[in-house]
């Protein structure tokens, strides 16, 4: 019985990831419970249990006080019991009784078990939730189940977690058994295990899978300063380099694309601009709002505004699809971006000191521009932009504008 005991142990060691230490303390626990069930007492705090780890032999027994007349069975034994185990035992002394847990009743032994399965579920319940707590704010890869209402349910390996419906890209169908990649939001202790919440949208997802997908990212040659997504749409990232032989956006985008492709394909064809982080927030705001050309930024670091301005055929370009362009900068940098063309500012004054500093051929490039995807000014021809017809009017756009900003 003992091997079998040892065996069953050391099994459940490495399925469920329990330690043999916590079931042996399970396992006398439940002894201790039988014993008050057995004997009908709340407390037994002379009964005393030891298990050898090695070979799980076991024994059980009760320190009890001799007396001249015996009151409770458990914790007393007359003095002529007490003689017949040694005749050195005289009143008042402690005698060891072994106790028969073959014994026990059939109650007191179904309570037992369902100590040591109660202690069982817990641990479980602890080690799993310490697995997935530590991958917390990090990436999995997880198999589609099935459709909870508006939500879905995606099994992560040993437990499922909800995919809630405000969580996902728009856009995006989910078919049962397909393998997505999510991004852990939370984990919560509950009494039927952990509760775990994960997200398609969180622009922490795009740094994840820049990690895995970029070396020079993972080993923090590269920083991603600062992302800005519109789920299933466009993201904008800034990157910078610790190495200065390391050129951070090339480093992202890969040889002819590749690494950037696998991060497209992944989140289904949404595009990706990858610029330059500066320091200097005139430069970094110039940066965002790449792929149009700017002539001039007026930044204020303190109120956090930005005024550019950017040559006429470039202003469509600048704000964006419905505004999207500026407002991603926008969230980008922290700054409220302010965008007139060419012809507005001059018209208001604003480019007056400008005038003699600018030159059409330094921001023209070669025409109209040809719908190419910029990763920071180099071309990438896999995704296009679509782009507007010219904007009239002045916009301003705050990081957290509504849809409204940079329509005509």
């Amino acid at each position: 019985m003992n091997n079998e005991l040892f065996e069953a142990l050391t099994m459940l060691e490495k399925e469920k990831n329990i330690s043999k230490d916590t079931l042996l303390d399970a396992i006398k626990q439940s002894l201790l419970q039988a014993c008050k069930n057995h004997y009908g007492k709340t407390e037994a705090n002379n009964v005393v249990v030891n298990i050898d780890p090695d070979t799980c032999e076991f024994e059980v027994y009760a320190e009890k006080t001799v007396v001249e007349k015996v009151e409770d069975e458990l914790t007393e034994i007359s003095l002529t019991n007490a003689k017949l185990k040694d005749s050195r035992y005289e009143l008042g002394d402690i005698v060891r009784v072994d106790i028969k847990s073959k014994e026990f009743g059939r109650i007191a032994t179904q309570n037992a078990k369902n100590v040591i399965l109660q202690k069982i579920r817990e641990e479980e319940r602890k080690v799993l939730y310490n697995e997935y707590y530590e991958k917390e704010k990090d990436i999995v890869t997880g198999v589609v189940q099935r459709y909870v209402g508006r939500n879905i349910s995606v099994n992560l390996g040993k437990v499922d977690a909800m995919l809630n419906a405000e969580e996902m890209i728009k856009g995006e169908t989910y078919r049962p058994t397909e393998r997505i990649k999510v991004y852990v939001l939370e984990v919560k202790d509950t009494p039927k295990g952990p509760k775990i919440l994960v997200s398609r949208t969180h622009p922490e997802l795009v740094k994840r899978l820049f990690e895995a997908e970029v070396t020079e990212v993972k080993d923090g040659t590269v920083e991603i300063k600062s992302i800005a997504r519109e789920a299933g749409s466009r993201t904008k990232m800034a990157v910078w380099s610790n190495n200065p032989d390391v050129d951070p956006v090339g480093a992202c985008v890969g040889l002819n694309g590749a690494r950037v492709n696998a991060v497209v394909d992944e989140l289904h064809g949404e595009k990706i601009d990858i610029i330059n982080w500066d320091e200097n927030p005139a430069l970094l705001i110039e940066n965002a709002l790449s792929p149009a050309k700017v002539i001039s930024v007026i930044a204020d670091g303190d109120e956090k505004t930005a005024k550019v301005v950017v040559p006429d055929y470039q202003l469509s370009l600048a704000i964006g699809k419905e505004g999207q362009n500026a407002r991603l900068a926008a969230r980008l940098t922290g700054f409220k971006i302010d965008i007139k063309s060419e012809t507005q500012a001059r018209e208001s004054g604003d480019l007056l000191e400008y005038e003699g500093d600018y030159y059409e051929d330094e921001y023209y490039d070669d025409g109209e521009y040809d719908g190419e995807e910029y990763y920071d000014d180099q071309p990438f021809d896999d995704l296009t932009y679509e782009q507007e017809e010219p904007y009239e009017s002045e916009e301003s756009y705050e990081a957290d504008d509504a849809q409204e900003d940079g329509q005509e």
